[in-house]
């Protein structure tokens, strides 16, 4: 098996109205929340991106982070609904803001019902539900990416923009 990795994570829970945001510690074995920014969907309209990327770019490079993990919230039959395409896209943008840091999309399905019964077992009322379920649900994520790449021995999930072009290989010279 692959030497473990050492350095910060960062995992992102996508949301309509926020984003978690959760951390590694160097080691790579444990998710501790960090914060929630909120998404202003219509700026990101207006924009033509999300605005909402710059605080996480911040907390990225404050970090120093070997990369970012992005929840993708699949369908229970596995497929892309269009929370998944939002992260998908949200994703891309934070790609080309972070520099040569990898982006992975995880699986991330049922962790913010998950996240939220776990606020309710540890005693958070439901009425502060809303502002830390996001961290929460942060912290599943990127803990179940580590606890995958402990057991699997290389990086989880599925980079963001490694699809490679195919080199052209058309002959120039005649």
């Amino acid at each position: 098996m692959a030497e473990p990795r050492r350095g910060v994570r960062v995992g992102v829970d996508v949301g309509s109205v926020r984003v978690g945001v959760a951390r590694s510690d160097a080691d790579g074995i444990l998710a501790t929340p960090v914060t929630t920014v909120a998404r202003d969907v219509a700026a990101e309209q207006a924009a033509g991106g999300d605005p909402d990327v710059g605080p996480v770019v911040a907390i990225v490079e404050e970090l120093e982070a070997l990369e970012v993990v992005v929840g993708l919230p699949r369908t229970l039959a596995g497929e892309d609904g269009p929370a998944a395409q939002a992260a998908r896209r949200y994703a891309h943008v934070l790609a080309s803001r972070v520099g040569d840091r990898p982006v992975r999309l995880v699986d991330e399905r049922l962790t913010t019902v998950d996240a939220h019964r776990g606020l309710r077992d540890s005693g958070v009322p439901g009425r502060r539900h809303r502002e830390v379920v996001d961290q929460a649900a942060a912290v599943l994520i990127l803990q179940a990416a580590l606890d995958a790449e402990r057991a699997a021995g290389r990086p989880p999930g599925e980079r963001v923009g490694s699809r490679r072009r195919k080199a052209r290989t058309k002959d120039r010279d005649g």
